[in-house]
């Protein structure tokens, strides 16, 4: 195609032999302008003077219709068609029959090619083949480069290039500057026409047979199942692989010269810019899903296995959604940031982020289809926003702050030793959240002075199949040996509801999992997995103190069953000689409102309690967290959660029951100063939030800011969030 002399010529020859070949009397070629409008690029059979001349506004004219749609356009009688847009000087009033199709380039029409005749006339289904197959080509010619120079395309959109701010939301604070790595990023096809079709349609036909089977055998347990996805995952994984109206899409697409890695890549576009025009969210979804199904068999057909990927230094994964096993398969020291589509601030991925101490911002919906791979982005985790391709000076400002960042990470460092004391001298335990080994490393780097909340379930998470005694007793011996006399509190398997394993085998679907069989309720349903847990621990501790809690305890009757199961593990060890801990505490997590009024029957029973204020208000205010559509509707800092937190401490100290907070609200200067104005002595709080809290607490007096907390909690306000902040100020504590 690309021919030699100048572009236009190049050009006029490209329309020329199209022409001839589809038997029409005119053959144009439109490309999109930055500005979205498509440019008259060149013709055969249309004036020659409309050339460069003719532009169609976004969605104008039956070109603008072909990229709109992103699927081929065909009538007999253009002209009558109400979208068609007569200009006179392109002199087409004599052509009735039109056939249009888009240049399809990342799921975006660039373009449109369109061939004319003046007869009316209807396009058969081979002429329609023949003519995406031409675009399709045409796209990848004209994005190359090998058609026009790069400066003849200078204002064409072939992909998105310029400078965009996404907003999102935090899910894991830090700011990075890196380039763009895709999850699972698409493979495009090194060849795209076929030279035996019928060898191509064996090729494809195998690629979907070795496609299908790979699914059946993650879930059926076999090898090569994904960590951390879902059987609902996977078995929509196997029906859209088995979608009829697909399979065609890809077998007619090879039929029409194709060769099935191209036949996968066209179908992947039409299927993203036609879905992604849809406002459904369903219909959305499913676009997802197809895009993913059709990568993956992209991938068996080019014998490609998982693996380690090339990454740049500074890598900032893009992903649509991704587990916490998908992101600790990536190098961590080269991994700079992370942008997810969708999740919450709550999903794994985003606590994995954050205990790994990497930006990640979420809910940025469409950021895969606006950027490519290498483009440059700033990972703004401070304020929930994206910036793609950035200008100079948004990359002198990024690099600026992180400048901050560091000084006061320095800040925070040379705290680290300095115990956690009031300016009036009341002492404040300061641990730390974990749940991976590198949070082990975290502990000592913060100054934190134990573990407060490990989070058992994330060596349940990546692993390819349950974790035998002995990888879950070495896990907790190692997390106990490098803590050393510091306390960690172990929290016993939280799975179920969002967080179920791909191994473990499912029974009908929960309408609400949040609300369903999970946490304790599935450890006391199952306690075969819980009792082997529960002897992974005790065998871990054996010599020491060991501190078990249970999550999600709604009634007494729970903690009783959840503990007895402690004392018959406890007993089987005994019997067979096993060494116990020297010092054994269970707790219960308080996270569920019903205990609230039951805690006088509770507390005797435990040896602790802490406090999940992450669920505790979730609960309360029947709001899910992950949803961002109704996460917002509460706040933490307003008289219903605050008189919560209140009553559970008040019964605490009343019983001499110790007691934590271990949400996320532990971890934030200003939601702090409200616990331990309330009386919390002990946080527990991501490793990222224990130098800002520290910093808060050697400036904090509570004699004289326990007094105004009082007068908070009786305001009728939704929130008093501006109140404690404007308190903290006026008594010089840094929040």
């Amino acid at each position: 195609m690309a021919g030699g002399g100048p572009a236009q010529e190049r050009l006029d020859r490209v329309v020329r032999i199209i022409a001839q070949s589809m038997v029409a009397e005119v053959c144009s070629i439109y490309l999109r302008r930055a500005s979205g409008e498509l440019e008259l690029f060149a013709t055969e059979g249309l004036n020659r003077e409309a050339v460069h001349n003719t532009r169609l506004r976004p969605g104008e004219g039956l070109v603008g219709e072909v990229a709109r749609l992103a699927q081929p356009v065909s009538l007999s009688d253009a002209p009558s068609h109400p979208s068609f847009a007569y200009r006179p000087e392109t002199g087409e009033d004599p052509y009735h029959a039109f056939l249009g199709a888009p240049l399809l380039r990342g799921g975006r029409a660039i373009g449109v090619l369109v061939v004319q005749n003046r007869a009316e006339r209807r396009y058969d289904e081979d002429e329609v083949e023949d003519i995406q197959t031409i675009a399709m080509v045409l796209a990848e010619t004209v994005a190359s480069g090998e058609l026009l120079a790069e400066e003849e395309l200078r204002d064409v959109e072939l992909a998105p290039h310029r400078p965009e701010r996404i907003k999102g939301q935090r899910f894991a604070e830090g700011l990075a500057i890196g380039h763009v790595i895709l999850h699972e990023a698409p493979l495009a096809p090194e060849k795209l026409l076929a030279n035996d079709v019928v060898e191509e349609e064996i090729r494809l036909n195998r690629g979907l047979a070795d496609l299908k089977a790979g699914i059946d055998a993650m879930l059926d347990g076999g090898q090569g199942k994904l960590s951390g996805q879902s059987f609902e995952v996977l078995e929509t994984y196997r029906m859209f692989a088995d979608d009829r109206g697909w399979n065609r899409s890809l077998i007619e697409a090879v039929r029409s010269g194709l060769t099935a890695d191209a036949a996968v890549d066209r179908v992947r576009n039409e299927h993203r810019a036609r879905f992604a025009q849809a406002r459904d969210p369903y219909i959305r979804e499913r676009l997802h899903d197809f895009e993913d199904l059709a990568n993956r068999l992209l991938r068996v057909l080019a014998g490609e296995s998982p693996g380690h990927r090339e990454m740049p230094e500074d890598a900032v994964l893009v992903a649509r959604n991704l587990g916490p096993a998908d992101l600790l398969e990536y190098p961590r020291d080269r991994l700079r940031g992370l942008l997810i589509e969708e999740g919450s601030a709550a999903s794994h991925a985003a606590i994995v982020a954050r205990a790994l101490g990497i930006p990640c911002v979420g809910r940025l919906l469409g950021i895969r289809d606006r950027l490519s791979e290498g483009d440059q982005v700033i990972v703004d985790g401070e304020t929930g926003e994206a910036h793609l391709r950035p200008r100079p000076d948004m990359l002198d400002s990024a690099r600026s702050r992180m400048a901050v960042r560091s000084q006061r990470q320095a800040e925070f460092a040379k705290l680290r030793d300095v115990p956690a004391v009031t300016v009036d001298g009341q002492r404040i335990t300061l641990l730390t959240n974990a749940g991976l080994a590198v949070d082990l490393e975290n502990m000592n780097e913060t100054g934190a002075e134990g573990i407060g909340l490990f989070r058992t379930e994330f060596q349940f998470m990546v692993a390819e199949e349950l974790p035998r005694l002995n990888s879950q007793t070495a896990l907790y011996k190692l997390v106990l040996d490098a803590a050393g006399d510091r306390p960690v509190t172990f929290r016993t398997l939280d799975i179920g509801g969002d967080k179920v394993l791909p191994y473990m085998e499912t029974t009908e679907r929960e309408e609400n999992p949040a609300l369903g069989r999970r946490a304790v309720r599935l450890g006391l349903d199952r306690p075969s997995l819980l009792r082997l847990q529960l002897r992974a621990l005790l065998a871990a501790g054996a010599g020491r103190e060991l501190r078990v809690m249970f999550p999600m305890i709604a009634t007494v009757d729970e903690f009783r069953a959840a503990r007895e199961l402690v004392d018959v593990e406890c007993d089987w060890a005994r019997r067979r000689g096993r060494p116990l801990p020297a010092m054994l505490r269970v707790g219960a997590m308080i996270e569920c409102p019903s205990l609230l009024w039951h805690l006088d029957a509770l507390l005797p029973l435990t040896d602790f309690v802490s406090v999940g204020s992450n669920d505790l208000f979730q609960y309360m205010y029947a709001a899910d967290r992950t949803n961002p559509l109704v996460s917002d509707r509460y706040d933490p800092l307003s008289p219903p959660a605050l008189r919560a937190l209140q009553a559970i401490q008040t019964a605490c100290a009343e019983t001499g029951t110790p007691v934590s907070v271990c949400g996320e609200l532990a971890g934030r200067p200003l939601e702090a100063f409200a616990l331990i104005c309330l009386g919390f002595t002990r946080l527990s709080a991501p490793a990222g939030g224990v130098g800002p809290v520290k910093r808060m607490i050697l400036s904090a007096d509570l004699t004289a800011a326990r007094r105004a907390m009082t007068t908070f909690l009786g305001s009728s306000a939704g929130s008093v969030r501006n109140e404690i902040e404007s308190l903290a100020r006026k008594l010089n504590v840094s929040v």
